[in-house]
């Protein structure tokens, strides 16, 4: 699924942090931070590399995050491409192409990262492992899927201050994007009409 990738964004993966704390303690330290915020915005940055850390893509963009599973994540040109979902329903626009693909909600994609951030915090323990390892002002949380079908085999998101920082994925065959979160606002106001798309005239429609 290619639009997996839209919902990750660049940053080298901070060192290693000391003391890793036991799984109770990072699902309560990690839905206490993600519940601060019902709604997110900033710009993000992102960077791809493949196994033996060769870049393969690098792109930028703006997103707004409302939970529940509501979110926009918008690349910028050369490579622009729109990503919306209102909770239920998921548009993938790409506008050199001319075509817009649309899908459910799912079990399966609620398991990626993106909707993590936007998702019921409350179910984050039934779908993955956590542990945390912390230092200074930053903490450092590692989730493991428990699914076998999942699309990353792990994932780290990193919060400074409080504030959600950047994410690392690693998927299956060891491709892994860096993630940067510029500019977060927490909680601003967000119009309703941000997580929902109005199909273009003359565009192809998919429908999954």
């Amino acid at each position: 699924m290619g639009f997996i990738r839209m919902l990750l964004i660049a940053l080298l993966a901070i060192p290693g942090l000391p003391l890793q704390a036991a799984d109770d303690t990072a699902v309560q330290r990690l839905t206490g931070l993600l519940n601060q915020a019902q709604t997110i915005s900033g710009r993000f940055s992102q960077l791809t590399l493949d196994g033996s850390g060769t870049q393969l893509q690098e792109t930028s963009g703006d997103m707004s995050l409302k939970r529940p599973g509501q979110f926009r994540w918008h690349t910028d040109a050369p490579m622009e491409q729109l990503l919306v979902s209102n909770g239920e329903t998921i548009w993938l626009y790409d506008p050199d192409l001319m075509q817009v693909t649309i899908q459910k909600m799912d079990q399966r994609l609620t398991h990626t990262p993106a909707l993590l951030l936007s998702g019921d915090v409350s179910k984050i323990a039934e779908s993955f492992d956590i542990t945390l390892k912390e230092g200074g002002n930053v903490v450092d949380f590692i989730l493991k899927p428990k699914a076998a079908d999942s699309l990353f085999e792990s994932l780290r998101l990193s919060f400074r201050g409080g504030m959600i920082n950047d994410m690392q994925l690693i998927d299956n065959v060891g491709q892994r994007t860096n993630i940067l979160f510029l500019g977060v606002k927490m909680n601003p106001p967000i119009a309703a009409s941000q997580f929902t798309f109005e199909v273009p005239e003359g565009v192809d429609v998919i429908q999954e």
